[in-house]
């Protein structure tokens, strides 16, 4: 049966140009929803555009307040009141503490966490006035675990993560509901850049796991698919957690222990 839970909802993705984002933006269309999908650039838009009318692309930097600003006026005008919005849009900058560089870290938080506050602040005001909505941030479980050489992506991660929270908890009386979506280790470009050359070999230490880089494997023995998060971020934004906020979804096949 043809699912339509979100008929006529306005849903912003960011980071839909690919991955994780993608996923999402296809699961919003086909549950009936108006996307508007949104990627720094235009190129990697073009192809998630192209599979359905309902998907509506916006480059659009999330760490420049102004052009979020503006563009949530845009897209409000163009498409109607955004109903859910789900944060997906982050940078990795991998390496050791001691070898990172200010630019990679400066960058890191700026996507990855003060881009959520500015999609977060802009739409949670006008979700707030209209009493209802939900948003739900794509963190990580390296949120929760620490990671050798992902200390930049965990600690941004950690703070949108929180951030959301807080905002669930402002937001609770306004009818808002926020939640937060922490995937483990999932296919996706981001993460087979890590794997390097042998992708077969890295996919097996990711699932078997890697004591020399202090790192449990996966019990349920798979790398999750960009569908898997996108399942979890639509249970959260509809009405079947119309009781569920501030929440922290782990889903990452039991990689972390829960810890």
């Amino acid at each position: 049966m043809e699912r339509s839970e979100f008929a006529g909802v306005v849903a912003m993705v960011t980071g839909a140009g690919q991955g994780i984002g993608a996923a999402v933006a296809r699961a919003l269309v086909a549950e009936g929803a108006v996307v508007a999908a949104v990627d720094r650039e235009a190129g990697p838009l073009a192809g998630i555009a192209a599979e359905s009318e309902a998907v509506r692309p916006y480059a659009l930097d999330v760490s420049d307040a102004q052009a979020v600003d503006a563009a949530v006026d845009v897209m409000e005008r163009q498409l109607g009141p955004i109903g859910v919005l789900v944060n997906v849009a982050g940078v990795l900058r991998p390496g050791p503490v001691l070898e990172l560089s200010d630019a990679d870290w400066a960058e890191t938080f700026a996507v990855n966490t003060t881009g959520v506050f500015h999609t977060g602040r802009a739409v949670g005001r006008r979700m707030a006035e209209r009493g209802r909505g939900a948003v739900v941030t794509v963190g990580s479980n390296a949120a929760g675990v620490p990671r050798a050489g992902m200390a930049a992506y965990a600690a941004s991660k950690a703070a949108a993560t929180m951030f959301t929270r807080c905002l669930g908890l402002e937001l609770a009386r306004s009818g808002v509901r926020c939640n937060v979506v922490s995937p483990g280790s999932t296919d996706t470009r981001m993460q087979r850049g890590l794997w390097g050359e042998d992708a077969e070999a890295a996919e097996r230490r990711v699932i078997e796991g890697d004591l020399a880089a202090w790192r449990v494997g996966i019990p349920l023995g798979r790398i999750a698919a960009p569908a898997d998060v996108a399942e979890a971020v639509l249970f959260l934004a509809s009405d079947r957690a119309r009781h569920i906020t501030m929440h922290d979804l782990y889903v990452d096949g039991g990689a972390t222990l829960r810890a």
